[in-house]
């Protein structure tokens, strides 16, 4: 299962658009360049940043912090859309405008 059915699958509903280049979109939203990952979605506000998972998704939607986003950086194995043998554990880091960070939650395998 991908990441945009993980989310589908959690009610979500996705439009994607192809870019030919994501860092703009990144750098046009703040997300600070150690917590890029392979995609980046606008949601209600939001940025949310690679495999993030949908319940974290919707933590942030209903508790609405003062953040820019919050992003799983890289692509660790047995995040949402990124399952797999040897599933690691993995952080949500929410970031600000600033470019401050912070833990936001953290999924065990």
């Amino acid at each position: 299962m991908g990441w945009v059915s993980h989310l589908q699958d959690s009610g979500f509903t996705v439009r994607t658009t192809d870019v030919p280049d994501v860092s703009t979109i990144k750098a046009e939203h703040d997300v600070p360049g150690r917590l890029f990952s392979c995609h980046t979605a606008l949601v209600d506000g939001y940025v949310v940043e690679g495999h993030v998972p949908a319940e974290d998704i919707a933590r942030m939607l209903e508790e609405r912090p003062d953040i820019a986003g919050i992003s799983v950086p890289g692509m660790p194995i047995g995040s949402p859309g990124m399952e797999g043998p040897n599933p690691q554990e993995f952080e949500v880091i929410s970031f600000d405008e600033n470019g401050q960070m912070q833990l936001f939650a953290t999924h065990a395998p």
